[in-house]
């Protein structure tokens, strides 16, 4: 048995990180605690919306100075982890809205057109060996999907379907219901699903040919 250590950082629930912030003389400790529980998380979850990587320490770094100037005053309406998700979230698309104004912003509502798109074949690829489903190269070509998604889109799959939040977490960071969620998470799917198609479908014919 171990002894004579502090807990790391990734053994204090969000409460007892809460209780130990408001606790004199313990909050620099208390913030540094929770930088090094969530700036992982937090960092790849940035650098999936952003697309370019190269500015994801300046928007992390960002967040954890607003995460500074108000964790004096969160309520904890939401969990911890909810919160930090929508600081680091709002900083990553207020960046891209200053730097690509033409993007689609997350706060608008989308044509019901983007999801009525020409008809796309969807191949089967289900007899494709495993090895091949999940290689190196068709995981690139995955992340590449998911990064030309719209904005809008993106972050709505990044928090379901790569962070693993739930509808309702989705939409607390996103100030979305639920609905706008399962609806952008199901457009976001069948785009992916639709690339896919166009990978997976040239294995399939290369795997006939053979």
């Amino acid at each position: 048995m171990r002894q004579g250590r502090g807990k790391e950082s990734s053994e204090y629930s969000d409460k007892e990180l809460l209780d130990l912030f408001s606790e004199p003389g313990k909050r620099e400790y208390a913030f540094n605690l929770i930088v090094l529980k969530f700036q992982e998380r937090l960092y790849w979850h940035i650098r999936k919306i952003l697309v370019d990587h190269d500015d994801t320490d300046d928007i992390l770094q960002n967040t954890f100075i607003k995460v500074w100037n108000g964790l004096e005053n969160f309520r904890q309406d939401s969990g911890l982890y909810t919160w930090l998700y929508r600081i680091a979230t709002n900083e990553a698309l207020m960046f891209l809205r200053k730097r690509k104004p033409d993007s689609v912003s997350i706060d608008e509502t989308i044509d019901t057109g983007e999801g009525e798109h020409r008809p796309v074949h969807i191949v089967d690829w289900g007899n494709l060996p495993e090895e091949e489903l999940m290689s190196e190269e068709a995981q690139a070509y995955l992340d590449k999907a998911v990064d030309n998604l719209p904005p809008s889109l993106r972050v709505v799959f990044v928090l379901r379907d790569i962070q693993g939040l739930s509808t309702r977490e989705t939409g607390e960071v996103l100030d979305l219901s639920e609905v706008a969620v399962k609806t952008r998470l199901s457009r976001a799917r069948l785009r992916l699903r639709e690339e896919l198609s166009t990978y997976y479908g040239e294995r399939v014919v290369e795997r006939k040919q053979l």
